[in-house]
């Protein structure tokens, strides 16, 4: 019989509010997290928009050389694992460390500083490039400093699997502790790619919104929709075994019952144009947490905003959810935060989690012509309150990678 996995902490750093309770309390206020791109000069670029992390001081949550150490995507790592960590209430000098694990994971590691030293290589040859530059760019690194600043000697993974990388890492981490790998897992993911690269590669593939209206820019779901919008940030979840939590007193957010995985095999960037991967990964999650399409409340979607996604996935939900898919609210986080590539799902299952916390749904930010192609029960103009007990996540990442997770009200 596999165990019981509870969530008993949560840290957060993102386009609008870098802690948990900043971060919600936005989400439930509508704001848009979206604004001209700071970190680099837009002049020559098409796409001026991006969600940045503001007023990030990464002294708060790390000594100044252990900074310096440590690109932006990490450093959001520590930040929201260090948040998660005290939210928990977890005592590492009575936990056996080797059963406190992480799974951290970043879609693509610090542009920042292959930019920066590339530049370096270029101008004033090899001799002068950082001897630091592998382990600081490398993405898994995250991973590495999280377990380092905390002193976590458990398993420690990073799962790469673009926008499907938070959602992963998660469902791993899930496994790990239902099958006696960890006691404790710390799960999530971070991405900071703001940069000259990462904004023209993304630009160059047609992916990004081309508005200049931060409130348009990311609108899921809606007929004039046209690309993603650019966000940075982490977000990091205290994963418990049940018994584990209970013994030491801990409080428990929710329950995480659920996980699935597929891949569509069909093309590096788009999904399936039947929805057939993502549906499959939402029937795997719905057979592993034992709950039928008719039980689920609320669907925290990808919902990225291009014109192929979210057609796609709705008709995935079709697929999984038959005519059920119609009784279920069905909202965007993307539409506030823009998309977060690695951190995405780390982000939004905190938002599934609030959801349940305070029976809230929030809207769809900037949603106003629903497309037809996407006539599932998208919740615009506000919020709702209602009771919210379970809950699924999904997230779909280039390469055709899908990830669903169900969250559950937790009941003894």
């Amino acid at each position: 019989m596999s165990r019981r996995v509870v969530i008993t902490g949560m840290g957060a750093i993102t386009p609008i509010g870098n802690n948990v309770e900043e971060f919600w309390d936005n989400i439930k206020k509508g704001v848009v997290g979206i604004g001209p791109i700071t970190q680099i000069d837009t002049t020559d670029y098409k796409a001026k928009l991006a969600a940045e992390v503001k007023d990030f001081e990464p002294k708060e949550y790390m000594d100044p050389k252990s900074a310096r150490r440590m690109e932006r995507f990490a450093q959001f790592a520590v930040a929201a694992s260090k948040q998660a960590m005290e939210d928990s209430e977890l005592d590492m000098e009575k936990e056996d460390p080797f059963m406190v694990g992480v799974s951290v994971g970043c879609g693509i590691g610090s542009l920042q500083c292959m930019e920066r030293e590339y530049k370096k290589l270029v101008d004033k040859g090899p001799s002068r490039v950082s001897p630091l530059m592998i382990p600081m760019l490398i993405s898994n690194i995250a991973a590495g400093n999280v377990a380092i600043q905390l002193g976590l000697k458990g398993k420690n993974i990073n799962i790469v699997t673009a926008c499907a990388t938070g959602n992963h890492n998660i469902g791993e981490a899930f496994r790990s502790i239902q099958y006696g790998e960890a006691d404790v897992m710390l799960a999530g993911g971070a991405e900071a790619a703001i940069t000259e690269l990462g904004v023209a590669g993304f630009t160059s593939m047609t992916a990004l919104s081309l508005s200049t209206d931060p409130k348009k820019a990311s609108i899921p779901f809606d007929v004039d929709r046209n690309g993603f919008v650019m966000g940075e940030g982490a977000g990091v979840l205290v994963m418990e075994e049940l018994e584990h939590a209970k013994k030491r007193g801990a409080k428990i957010y929710a329950e995480i019952i659920g996980y699935g995985a597929t891949n569509d095999a069909y093309h590096i960037t788009s999904p399936a144009e039947d929805g057939s991967g993502a549906a499959k990964a939402i029937e795997f999650a719905m057979k592993d947490a034992n709950v039928k399409p008719e039980e689920i409340d609320y669907i925290n979607a990808h919902g990225t905003s291009t014109h192929m996604n979210d057609m796609f996935e709705t008709r995935a939900i079709k697929l999984a959810m038959g005519d059920e898919a119609y009784n279920c609210k069905i909202s965007s986080t993307k539409s506030m935060v823009g998309h977060l590539l690695g951190a995405a799902g780390g982000v939004e299952s905190i938002a599934c989690i609030k959801s349940i916390q305070d029976s809230y749904v929030h809207m769809n930010a900037g949603l106003t012509n629903q497309d037809p192609e996407c006539d599932l029960d998208c919740v615009k103009d506000q919020g709702i309150d209602m009771e919210v007990n379970t809950v699924l996540s999904n997230s779909l990442g280039f390469g055709g990678h899908n990830a669903s997770l169900i969250f559950k009200k937790f009941n003894d």
